[in-house]
């Protein structure tokens, strides 16, 4: 099955062709940043508008590096939610126009489940059950996953999800948008003991997140530091090797805590802050350590894109399921309401 996935929900507009006997054949991302950063933040009509315009190439140009025409798509996949809702208006308009004219099935995913099964899209893919550590944008979610749409929602943030206290730390810090990214290179070059930041909630049972308190700490530690309201390069650096310990700290803490809860010690990461060097690496050493293992989508595929949904689209596809004709698009929308998809019913792809 030949499925082409959209990805809008935010500021990427992600393509990708996935066949679920060849694996991933082409994917393109247009990042937004330029647009946005003169504002500091996604601005959410400038983001549906730049998803109109950029689509439509991304998708000619996916099909020409896959040697594909549009007449041999089998199925079209789609963001349906959670995201803005404009932009999750583009990808859904286009992806069923784009199929009612081929006459061919659509289906709408979700944003979460495409980022959880990412890691599929590797030759080193894990096996159900697994631990989910979602890091992606607004969310942070720990997930027991036993099938495609088998999901229990271990733990979660209570208030700003880690990729938003990263944001938010580097912008108090003065840093350009996207912040997040500037942050961790600074923190590879600061001395991470200098300042000892809190690691929310973990000196107490549960597997829910909180990172208000890392704000905190991190404003009132600049307000020490500051001369004049400026920080020096070395004072960046360490404070922002202090905040990215901090958070790596409590997202390891709480994953071995999920992993010892549930006895499944096969644990996947996916979402931007998967891509994060410190985290991958103290993951990996928690999960040998309890004799376990770590898997990752690359780091392309850590961000929104279109591959991760194009995949979870075709199981979707290959069980049946397949969008009515109108459009229909969920901002807000719980992952443990999707339906489970039969493994009897999904063909497993061939990666060649």
């Amino acid at each position: 099955m030949l499925v082409l996935g959209l990805e809008t929900s935010c500021d990427e507009t992600g393509i990708a062709l996935y066949d679920t006997e060849k694996g991933l054949l082409a994917h393109r991302i247009y990042s937004q940043i330029a647009v946005h950063a003169e504002y500091g933040g996604v601005v959410p009509e400038l983001a549906s508008r730049d998803h109109v315009r950029k689509s439509l190439p991304l998708i000619r140009e996916a099909m020409a590096e896959s040697g594909y025409a549009l007449s041999d798509l089998d199925g079209v996949a789609y963001t349906r939610g959670p995201g803005l809702v404009g932009a999750l208006l583009v990808g859904a308009c286009l992806g069923r126009t784009l199929a009612w004219s081929l006459q061919i099935p659509a289906v709408g995913v979700h944003h979460m489940e495409g980022h959880l099964l990412a890691p599929m899209l590797e030759d080193d893919a894990p096996e159900f059950p697994f631990i989910a550590l979602l890091v992606s944008g607004g969310h942070t979610q720990l997930v027991l996953v036993t099938g495609i749409g088998e999901y229990e929602l271990l733990g979660e943030s209570l208030d700003d999800a880690a990729g938003e206290a990263f944001d938010k730390a580097a912008k108090m810090m003065g840093l350009p948008y996207p912040g997040g990214p500037q942050l961790s290179r600074l923190a590879d070059e600061g001395n991470a003991t200098r300042f000892r930041f809190p690691r929310p909630m973990t000196d107490r049972p549960g597997l829910d997140f909180s990172f208000s308190g890392l704000k905190t700490f991190t404003r009132t530690t600049i307000l020490q530091c500051a001369e004049d309201g400026v920080l020096s390069e070395q004072d960046q650096k360490d404070i922002a090797a202090g905040f990215q310990l901090a958070v790596v700290d409590t997202l390891a803490i709480k994953c071995k805590r999920a992993m010892k809860q549930t006895g499944v010690h096969r644990l996947i990461i996916a979402g931007g802050v998967g891509a994060n060097s410190l985290l991958r690496r103290r993951l990996r050493e928690m999960t040998e350590e309890m004799g376990g293992k770590v898997f990752y989508p690359r780091p392309e595929l850590c961000t929104d894109n279109g591959a991760m949904i194009a995949y979870a689209g075709a199981q979707r596809l290959l069980a049946g399921e397949s969008a009515e004709l109108g459009v229909s698009c969920v901002p807000r929308w719980p992952m443990t309401e999707l339906q489970a998809v039969s493994l009897d019913d999904v063909v497993v792809e061939e990666r060649q």
